[in-house]
């Protein structure tokens, strides 16, 4: 979700309830565009962390530190001298706008009580943190924007600080009803947009979870609507506005596979097919939403190579495969041949020398055939010729079913490659995938002197009856997971015909309940090529029952008398324990 001013009032709010009465004990500026502030609490020491970046403006709070230069840039030396040891009075947002005020007390050089105001503006690539005296004039800011680069406001000490207005957008949390529905009015683009491009820090998002509260599509325009309707909509604005007034703030991070996909500090309810995570604070929520997203990115990069062998790997492989299933389809009909053979055999005796074709009864069907002969040949010879098509087509059949089985578990060891490629976390699961590409054949191994250590481990979740639960990133994983790790009454599931990991659940002798059986089934369904899905038919069997047999690929397995169930893959209530 786009860092709007419902979010920034729930930062607001965090700040306001954690910082207020505390002392700034140390000031930091570990890049040009970020500030690390430590803050003394009657809880204890809190670092806030500050961001103006251009491309990732962010301000939350933190238990990390950051390395900071030798020697501190000259913005971080003026805020030391000012309000270093200052106390946090207040913090406040002007409206909805994407901007944060941060009051502060501190001694002058006489000992006199003195008053500033720390400013910081989340707003892309025009985000800024700015530094006021209480009569907000400027005394320096993190970057200095003149008149040639803004001809809307000048940020400079000296100068006075405003809130620049260049989108002439309401308040939304002040909007009343007649004035909210003339200036949907007003506007002939979607409903959704009209909406957040009329009214102060009202993200696209927000805009089209308003849309859907009210039961409206965000794409139909405010003239569509009939006043009655618009009224309706202005209701569901104004309870959903009220959240933001009450500061009730419920931080998630949705989910899309296991890719962050939004952030939010309010439910989006039309988030329907994602899976979601409830954090204590919005900080949290954050710093694991914009982790998590880079960690991912930077490993989305470094499998790249990965990525590319097993997808051309995959092409090769389904070309094969459509190639052998045509050519078997050309061997349909080779039974006809031979019993085109036996017939000549029989009746061949009688045709006059030069008959192109023989008319019999066919004794299989009870019903009259016509066989094309060469005229060049004899009864016999035609008969051995046909006797000889069909020998050739059935080698080929044989030949072809067994191919065509290799190819399409090649394939389906592949998307189970492809399927890990997906859900790994860490460059130490890329390391595991890679050995397993690597004795698969699939990529040269190196020989080198230092040898690679892996470290991976599988997934590890408890039930909600407190069972544990065991899933394999990779097929090493499941292989080790399986036959290793399992015992015999263990529990193991898998999703029905698709890549996806081994997940094992340890009984400890215990019979499981049900509600064990779908979180496991769950997770099968999640850590699949089928995730996403509503409805996804589990495999599961004690673990007695799985055998992996001789030569097979890693992760190949075959089981017998299995249970089904069919469950969504909604894992977001299940504990994922970080070992």
């Amino acid at each position: 979700m786009a860092f709007d001013g419902i979010t920034v009032a729930a930062i607001a709010k965090e700040l306001k309830e954690a910082l207020t009465g505390g002392r700034i004990t140390k000031i930091a500026q570990p890049e040009t565009d970020e500030l690390l502030l430590t803050i003394k609490t009657l809880d204890g020491a809190l670092r806030l962390y500050i961001s103006a970046s251009a491309s990732l403006p962010l301000i939350y709070l933190t238990d990390e530190n950051k390395p900071s230069p030798m020697t501190a840039p000259n913005f971080c030396m003026l805020l030391r001298k000012h309000i270093g040891n200052g106390r946090i009075t207040g913090v406040s947002q002007p409206g909805l706008e994407r901007i944060i005020h941060l009051d502060i007390e501190h001694l002058d050089e006489l000992g006199d009580l003195c008053k500033k105001k720390l400013i910081v503006e989340i707003m892309g690539k025009h985000s800024n943190i700015i530094f006021c005296d209480e009569t907000y004039r400027i005394i320096d800011s993190i970057k200095h924007v003149n008149a040639q680069m803004s001809s809307i406001r000048e940020v400079l000490p000296g100068r006075e600080y405003f809130i620049p207005d260049t989108m002439a957008k309401l308040n939304p949390l002040t909007a009343a009803q007649e004035e909210f529905i003339q200036t949907l009015r007003d506007k002939p683009s979607p409903l959704g947009k009209a909406i957040y491009t009329s009214f102060t820090g009202i993200s696209p998002v927000a805009a089209e979870e308003i849309c859907w509260l009210s039961g409206l599509e965000s794409h139909m325009t405010a003239k569509d609507l009939s006043l009655d309707m618009l009224a309706h909509l202005y209701r569901q604005f104004s309870y959903y506005m009220e959240n933001v007034r009450l500061g009730r703030f419920q931080p998630l991070i949705y989910y899309d596979k296991n890719a962050p996909k939004e952030f939010s500090a309010i439910p989006l309810s039309h988030f329907t097919e994602y899976t979601f995570q409830e954090y204590d604070s919005i900080s949290q929520a954050l710093k694991r939403y914009y982790a998590t997203k880079n960690t991912l990115t930077r490993i989305r990069q470094k499998s790249t190579d990965l990525r590319h062998v097993v997808q051309i790997s995959l092409e090769r492989n389904r070309k094969k495969y459509d190639l052998q299933t045509r050519q078997l389809k050309d061997t349909e009909n080779r039974d006809k041949y031979k019993v085109y053979g036996e017939l000549i055999n029989i009746y061949g005796y009688s045709l006059p020398a030069g008959s192109k074709e023989l008319t019999a009864l066919n004794y299989y069907t009870d019903q009259e055939i016509t066989i094309p002969l060469d005229p060049t040949m004899t009864p016999q010879e035609n008969s051995q010729k046909y006797y000889a098509r069909y020998n050739k087509q059935k080698r080929t059949f044989e030949a072809l079913t067994e191919l065509i089985k290799e190819t399409a578990d090649d394939i389906q060891y592949l998307e189970s490659i492809s399927n890990a490629l997906d859900i790994a976390m860490s460059e130490a699961d890329l390391a595991q995938i890679k050995e397993e590409l690597m004795q698969s054949g699939y990529i040269k191994r190196k020989f080198t002197k230092k040898k690679v250590k892996l470290t991976s481990k599988p997934m590890h979740y408890i039930s909600g009856d407190g069972y544990h639960m065991y899933v394999g990133k990779n097929n090493l994983q499941n292989d080790e997971l399986t036959f290793s790790f399992a015992s015999g009454n263990d529990w193991w599931f898998h999703a029905k015909g698709a890549p996806g990991s081994h997940v094992i659940v340890k009984t400890n002798g215990d019979e499981l309940p049900d509600r064990t059986f779908e979180d496991a089934g769950r997770l099968a369904a999640y850590y699949s090529k089928n995730r996403g899905s509503d409805k996804v038919e589990i495999d599961y069997v004690e673990k007695k029952h799985v055998k992996k047999p001789n030569g097979a690929k890693p992760g190949f397995v075959v089981y017998y008398t299995n249970y089904s169930l069919v469950i969504d893959s909604d894992i977001s209530e299940i504990e994922n324990v970080q070992d």
